[in-house]
């Protein structure tokens, strides 16, 4: 009447001739799905994940998104309007103290670096009184920030989240105490596309390559050569003595700094082969190298400057540097800096810009000079004409021309 206990129960062990399998109701399906024909493994794609692998753990990522933040925190800023250039205004003494414990240039390093890592930055004006300015700024987290769109699909509100905590910030009449800088995304409404997510799959080829080749030392690693004994009469190895002697004479006059380029003397039927890397090992270094220049094409950091072999785009470093302020670092400044002023003249009522001073980067030093002196030779521009083509505002009352 118990014969019903002995029947295999689906997803239960099952037994063959006295011996006890272990089979689960998953497990066709599950080798189904892993052997889908060779299916690529990528990393996930979400802020978090892409930043420990695109920037904390590969050097090529976090050396361009160094060299792009703390390039464009170091430029000088001038704050001007249509009529003139300000030596001293509020906004120039909050950007240079932002907050008790950062000056200008850790907040803007900190708030391109989150624009490089996820596509967005997120500034907080902290004691913003009406038509004043804020006493303090503080760059956020953009992957604790979180936005939400109201009925009409623009943003209704930011919110905040740490562990289960979060703090919501309203917008009203399109106005915030959060500024939202975001990178164009040709998906999405809400949020920025940054470089990192469009070098992620040469990231995960390049992490990819150094795991391969840390695995290669840790396993596999080839020596740079051998030492061969082929005795007489067909005898291939050597006594206790012979062995301990030539141990001894390797360690003490064939290795070590001291040793280096010495001449290995080899008797009594001892044959070196030299040997090295395979065809395939040398490919493999190869495609990390390339994976490299993706990383540093996507960033718009020149190879060059990122010590990637192989590249030969610019003639000289120099050329390098200066293309890398021109086409990177610059464009990436002048927008957010563009957006801070907007957003902070909307406390102020005062429509300011703030932007980049082009003539204090040294990098640029011979072509603002090229360019100066082709207006001044202009001699058909009226000195309004030359100022504005210079990027200066109009002259200030009281001045001639």
């Amino acid at each position: 009447m118990f014969d019903f206990l002995k029947r295999p129960m689906p997803g239960r062990n099952t037994s063959v001739q006295g011996v006890e399998v272990k089979a689960s109701a998953t497990g066709k399906v599950v080798a189904l799905a892993g052997a889908a024909m060779g299916r690529v493994a990528w990393s996930p794609r979400d802020v978090v994940s892409l930043t420990k692998s695109g920037f904390i753990a590969n050097p090529v990522g976090f050396r361009a998104v160094r060299l792009i933040s703390e390039a464009a925190a170091a430029l000088p800023l001038v704050v001007q309007d249509r009529e003139r250039r300000y030596d001293v205004h509020p906004i120039q003494d909050l950007i240079a103290r932002p907050n008790s414990a950062q000056g200008r240039a850790e907040l803007f390093e900190a708030l391109y670096g989150q624009i490089l890592l996820t596509g967005n930055a997120y500034l907080e004006a902290v004691g913003a009184i009406e038509a004043d300015l804020p006493t303090e700024m503080h760059v956020l987290r953009s992957d604790r920030m979180s936005l939400i769109p109201g009925p009409d699909g623009w943003p209704a509100a930011y919110e905040y989240a740490v562990g289960n905590r979060k703090v919501r910030f309203d917008v009203a009449e399109g106005s915030s105490v959060i500024c939202h800088i975001k990178s164009f995304h040709p998906q999405d409404d809400h949020y920025g596309f940054s470089p990192l997510q469009a070098a992620a799959s040469a990231i995960d080829v390049h992490n990819a390559a150094s795991r391969w080749s840390k695995a290669l030392l840790d396993n596999a690693a080839r020596p740079s050569g051998a030492i061969v004994y082929r005795g007489v009469d067909g005898q291939s190895q050597l006594s206790q003595d012979q062995y301990d002697r030539l141990l001894s004479e390797m360690e003490t006059q064939h290795q070590g700094a001291r040793n280096a380029g010495r001449p290995m003397l080899l008797e009594g039927g001892l044959d070196w082969k030299p040997m090295g890397f395979s065809p395939s090992d040398m490919e493999f270094q190869k495609t990390k190298e390339a994976a490299a220049r993706e990383i540093a094409t996507a960033f718009g950091v020149p190879p060059m400057m990122l010590g990637i072999p192989g590249d030969a785009t610019y003639a000289n470093y120099q050329e390098a540097n200066r293309a890398f302020y021109r086409l990177t670092v610059l464009p990436l400044a002048t927008r957010v800096t563009s957006v801070i002023a907007d957003w902070l003249s909307d406390f102020t009522g005062e429509r300011v810009e703030l932007r980049p001073d082009q003539d204090q980067v040294p990098a640029l030093s011979d072509e603002r000079e090229s360019q100066w002196r082709r207006v001044s030779e202009a001699g058909f521009l009226s000195n309004a004409e030359k100022r504005s083509l210079l990027g200066l505002p109009a002259l200030e009352v009281g001045h001639d021309g």
